[in-house]
């Protein structure tokens, strides 16, 4: 009989003991994996959207001048309270007061012209009169009384005319009034004086661009929030959705607001595209001052009573191994070398979530339907999982 190399017999006994170390080597690592995980919880979930902004008043009227001149007095100051109508600065007048003599004098002229040229016309109707009659009974001459028709209709001209300068100096009369009256800056609301730049002897220039005097708000008790919601949140945030916000002047104060309105209109800053959401905010205490900076958690979603898991759940996949990831119709070496796509437990599939949930020491996956989540939790819609379940977030060793 013929007998078997000696190497052969060595490489059987290699093999042998690299196979034998192999399986005590996975044994020992499966032995070694511990899993991190985390009970299925039901409680109350609310999902919030947040965003910063600013706090303003409901209603913001800048004041300037239309006259140029110089500002005679200030009557107010920084945090005063004005009301419709009340004088907040004056101007010097000279001038104008002059120019309205002037108009008044013109008028007064012009309204003598008048009397004038109506006692001129009178006395031409009836010299024209008395022409016509003679003409009639030939006594006077006939150019006689088409010389007397002229000056009637020239004094019917005349009075036309000085009727017309009435009306002008009248008007020029009204104009100076006027300027006279925009001498006085008056309020046009009710409310707190926020900023002032107005002080007697400056010079007010408004021939190109009316400097800003007064900055008024109308009512502090009434303040509205206005801030600037992402573009991947704004499809949740909807009108009338309640939130709350912060100031750092009340680091442990939450005020109340609602949105009132959301703008089409979007704001690029650095690339980030946001849009602005208008909130209401109730400040009748006058806590709140014009310009703070505040953040904003908008609630978009509330659940009383959700079945939910940690997030880290639903991002737990489990490391592949050589059963999972070869073919089935392969074995041995082509197995090896041909290795399948992962399994379809690995992650998400287009019909919802995995989740794997240790059931007697070994991980369940169970495919889940997902709803709401925060920034910790997710709400599962439906699933094999139930209040208590352990659900993996995590694990330590190699599976």
């Amino acid at each position: 009989r013929r007998r078997v190399p000696l190497w052969l017999w060595l490489a059987a006994i290699a093999l042998l003991a690299g196979g034998g170390w192999a399986y005590w080597s996975m044994s020992s690592k499966n032995a070694a994996v511990t899993y991190t995980t985390e009970p299925v919880t039901r409680a109350a979930m609310t999902v919030v959207v947040t965003a910063t902004g600013t706090v303003q008043p409901t209603n913001q009227v800048e004041i300037s001048s239309e006259l140029s001149g110089t500002q005679a007095s200030v009557e107010v100051d920084f945090n005063d309270t004005v009301t419709m109508g009340q004088v907040l600065a004056r101007l010097d007048t000279t001038k104008l007061t002059a120019q309205m003599t002037n108009a008044q004098a013109a008028l007064s002229a012009a309204t003598a012209n008048v009397a004038q040229a109506e006692a001129t016309l009178s006395e031409a109707e009836e010299n024209y009169a008395t022409a016509q009659q003679l003409d009639q009974r030939g006594v006077s001459t006939h150019s006689s009384y088409i010389t007397a028709k002229a000056v009637n209709a020239r004094a019917k001209a005349a009075l036309a005319a000085a009727m017309a300068d009435v009306s002008l100096a009248g008007a020029n009369l009204e104009v100076q009034r006027a300027d006279l009256s925009k001498a006085e800056i008056r309020s046009p609301i009710n409310g707190v004086v926020l900023d002032r730049d107005a002080d007697a002897g400056n010079i007010v220039a408004s021939s190109l661009s009316a400097p800003v005097l007064f900055v008024l708000a109308e009512d502090l008790t009434k303040m509205e929030l206005q801030v600037d919601v992402d573009e991947a949140d704004i499809g949740r945030v909807q009108v009338s959705n309640p939130a709350t916000f912060t100031v750092e002047a009340y680091p442990g104060r939450v005020f109340d607001a609602t949105i009132t309105s959301l703008r089409y209109a979007p704001e690029t800053t650095d690339g980030v595209v946001t849009y602005k959401a208008v909130l209401s905010v109730d400040n009748a205490d006058l806590a709140l001052r014009p310009g703070m900076t505040a953040t904003a958690s908008i609630i978009v979603s509330h659940v009383e009573d959700a079945l939910q898991v940690p997030n880290a759940a639903l991002r737990y996949v489990p490391p592949q191994t050589a059963t999972t990831t070869t073919t089935s119709s392969g074995s041995g070496l082509l197995g090896l070398i041909m290795p399948k796509r992962p399994a379809e437990a690995a992650g998400d599939t287009a019909a919802g979530h995995h989740l794997y949930v240790l059931r007697d020491g070994v991980p369940s996956a169970v495919e889940v339907e997902t709803g709401d989540s925060d920034s910790k939790h997710t709400v599962i819609l439906s699933g094999d999982v139930a209040e208590g379940d352990a659900v993996i977030t995590a694990q330590s060793g190699t599976d």
